[in-house]
């Protein structure tokens, strides 16, 4: 009798960590070294960018952001300054808002376009009309950056996270986990840390 109660024990057990993997391994976005699909969101100008736009580009900072989140708007000017320093080099700043304007009306395209000009945004702020987009990604948090390298291959993702490690202050920054990954893929080192973990809002 103990022997079949262990067996049924074990069985059990198999059948939760089985079941445990299955839901570990659900797609949930891409992973570094995965292929990004290309895509094509409506900027603030009213003009549609996609990533192939950039024919000349070595990647993209794709920044999943918006204007309600706290943490995104902390980290507003640090992204305007991640565009002014890799844009020239190749790697521009993409960002994309995910919230839905319906639960956040703060996000609406036309707030959208008000933030951007108050801020005076170098780079496109594109809308992800019907949350199509931020899916595929796997985003989570606003703000959440994935840097890709264009390569004949596609857009091969490098980098997956935070920004850097102190959304309070950016005097008091340690480490620049998207400056060290670009700095790395455009002299073709390999990245050191290539994931972290993004500190933000979740996505509405």
């Amino acid at each position: 009798m103990k022997t079949i109660k262990n067996i049924g024990l074990l069985v059990l057990l198999v059948a939760l960590v089985a079941f445990s993997s299955e839901k570990f391994n659900l797609d949930t976005g891409y992973g570094i070294g995965d292929v990004a699909a290309d895509f094509s969101l409506k900027n603030v100008d009213g003009n549609t960018v996609s990533l192939a736009d950039y024919e000349e580009a070595k990647g993209f900072l794709v920044i999943f952001t918006c204007n309600t989140c706290p943490y995104a708007v902390a980290y507003e000017d640090r992204i305007i300054a991640l565009d002014a320093k890799y844009k020239s080099l190749g790697v521009p700043v993409i960002a994309v808002n995910p919230n839905n304007p319906a639960a956040k009306p703060g996000d609406s395209f036309e707030k959208m376009k008000e933030r951007a000009t108050e801020k005076g945004f170098t780079f496109p702020y594109l809308l992800d009309e019907g949350q199509k987009v931020y899916p595929q990604y796997g985003a989570t948090k606003t703000p959440h950056v994935y840097l890709l390298e264009k390569t004949d291959e596609g857009n091969i993702v490098r980098y997956i996270g935070a920004i850097d490690d102190n959304y309070q202050d950016a005097s008091q920054v340690d480490e620049r986990f998207v400056e060290n990954a670009v700095d790395a893929m455009l002299v073709g080192r390999e990245i050191e840390v290539k994931t972290t973990r993004a500190i933000g809002c979740g996505i509405k």
